[in-house]
């Protein structure tokens, strides 16, 4: 029962918090937006003392809960090896603890931390690691499957889905999420969690605290025949049976061990009685090997009928697997979509095709607002993407510098930043994007817009245009006659930097190809006007 109830928690964690990172909507984020700020390390920054105690508390009362059940990427891995089992069941053997590894990590983490070398750091952490692999590399597959209903909705004159643009956010950003599930996925297949108990900072600070918790799986040596079952279900490899000793700093709380031991020598519980261990260990040990034949055939069938009753298991999740089996087999359809609707999108209208827009060379980034600056986002983002995969715009991409590498920058090729929409702000469970309102991102300056002359086609063109002034939605855009004593010339375009608060809909809505002649350069510190 405690094993069912476990995986029950952890399934429902796992798939709401990835739905967080499809969600294209973001109407989950209203409701399910506290998944995201219970992670630790993102608590840690945000400075959440609520949620940093809870966590301490949770482990040292129930262990390390918070990686079985919580940890995103913890519920990953006992996914991957759920799979692996059943080609391979009871492929797990104990192992000694590998404290160079584990502290070693922790110790580059920790340093890394200190150093504001946050992107680096997050490489290893496992909330910004498995958030990486959800926007990047499922994602994707989430917004072919929409389109592809959206497609089928229409010809039926249905409007229930809608289609959205599926664009590549950043190649260096999908490359690191590509190695880490890779990578990953390899360690979870052939040795359960030991990604978890080498590397992952998360899990060696709780293991060190789970060595003092109240309630734990322990083992009672007077009912022990030494089978090694247990051993060889345990993911963690934190099991010696022969010694009777389980390693609690690496035990994650899976309650696979305490389901299954044929003579109920595991429970999870309170510490026993270390007089009452003794005596019945002394007691009973003398009897034990004289009677180990006639218990060996029992204790094979029931072993065997314990893997009858997992099979029994696995089989009624048979129907989930069919259902992704089948969303896979069509993702060639969306694709071919895709294609098509990206094709019936590239003209005009007519035969003239539209020449993509190009990013200019900012000397200084935009970052979101709510961000104060690039300083503070530095400081502070992890680079999960989570902003970035729920921007409705479509104008945050992960950064390619190596000062922000990974972390939200702003680039107005997609579209532009709407004073109505404070999303981005809304979703951070780091503090790196400070919640703001409609009204205060009104008078909040990122940017400010710069015109280029060579490039307006006023003068290439020698046209009327204008479109920059129409769209500002704060007025900070003039139309000045070219000629000051000609009240009939030519009118081109004068910025206030009063008024621009850098929102982008003059770059992204200029006519000018590829690049446009009015542009937003970031402020280093933003601003209220």
């Amino acid at each position: 029962m405690l094993r069912k109830i476990r995986v029950t928690l952890a399934a429902l964690c796992f798939v709401l918090l990835t739905l967080l990172f499809l969600d294209f909507t973001g109407t989950l984020h209203t409701y399910l937006g506290w998944l995201a700020r219970i992670q630790f390390v993102p608590a840690i920054l945000a400075l959440n003392l609520g949620v940093i105690l809870g966590v301490i508390l949770l482990t040292l009362l129930l262990g390390r809960v918070y990686c079985s059940v919580v940890c995103p990427l913890g519920v990953f891995q006992d996914s991957v090896s759920w799979l692996a089992a059943r080609r391979r069941p009871n492929r797990f053997s104990y192992s000694p603890a590998r404290h160079d590894l584990r502290y070693g990590a922790l110790a580059i983490f920790v340093a890394l931390f200190v150093m504001a070398a946050l992107t680096l750091a997050s490489l290893i952490e496992p909330y910004s690691a498995y958030g990486r692999i959800a926007a990047s590399l499922l994602s994707p597959i989430y917004l072919w499957a929409n389109n592809l209903l959206a497609y089928a909705a229409q010809r039926v004159n249905s409007y229930a889905f809608y289609s959205v643009d599926v664009v590549m956010k950043g190649a260096q950003t999908f490359v690191v999420a590509l190695v880490t599930f890779v990578g990953i996925s390899v360690l979870a297949w052939r040795h359960g969690r030991s990604w978890c108990n080498t590397i992952c900072p998360v899990g060696t600070l709780l293991g060190a605290l789970a060595r003092f918790s109240l309630l734990k799986p322990r083992l009672d040596k007077d009912k022990c025949i030494h089978c090694g079952l247990c051993a060889r279900r345990c993911k963690a490899s934190c099991i010696d049976s022969e010694r009777g000793h389980i390693d609690a700093s690496r035990c994650v709380a899976c309650m696979n061990c305490v389901g299954n031991c044929p003579k109920g020598a595991i429970r999870y519980g309170l510490h026993k009685s270390p007089s009452l261990a003794s005596t019945s260990t002394s007691t009973s040990k003398p009897t034990q090997t004289p009677t180990q034949p006639s218990t060996q055939t029992p204790t094979d069938g029931e072993a065997k009928q314990t893997r009858a009753q997992r099979q029994n298991e696995c089989d009624s999740e048979t129907n989930g697997l069919t259902r992704r089996a089948f969303l896979s087999s069509v993702a060639s359809l969306v694709a071919l979509e895709s294609t098509a609707l990206a094709e019936e999108s590239s003209v005009d209208g007519g035969l003239a095709p539209i020449v993509p827009k190009a990013a200019p060379n900012r000397e200084t980034p935009i970052v979101p607002p709510g961000a104060l600056g690039a300083a503070h986002l530095s400081r502070h983002c992890t680079g999960c993407q989570l902003c970035v995969s729920t921007c409705p715009n479509q104008i945050l991409k992960p950064s390619t510098r190596s000062d922000a590498w990974m972390q939200p920058e702003v680039s107005y090729e997609n579209g532009y930043c709407r004073p109505e929409c404070t999303r981005c702000s809304s979703v951070c469970p780091t503090g790196a994007i400070q919640p703001v309102t409609v009204v205060e991102k009104a008078s909040l300056q990122i940017g400010q817009a710069v015109w280029s002359s060579e490039r307006c086609l006023v003068n290439t063109k020698g046209i009327r245009c204008g479109v920059c002034a129409r769209h500002c939605p704060t007025g900070a855009i003039q139309m000045m006659a070219r000629e000051a004593d000609n009240s009939d010339s030519l009118k081109l375009p004068s910025v206030d930097p009063e008024r621009c608060i850098g929102c982008g809909a003059c770059e992204n809505l200029c006519p000018a190809r590829p690049m446009s002649a009015i542009y937003v350069e970031g402020r280093d510190r933003h601003r209220e006007i």
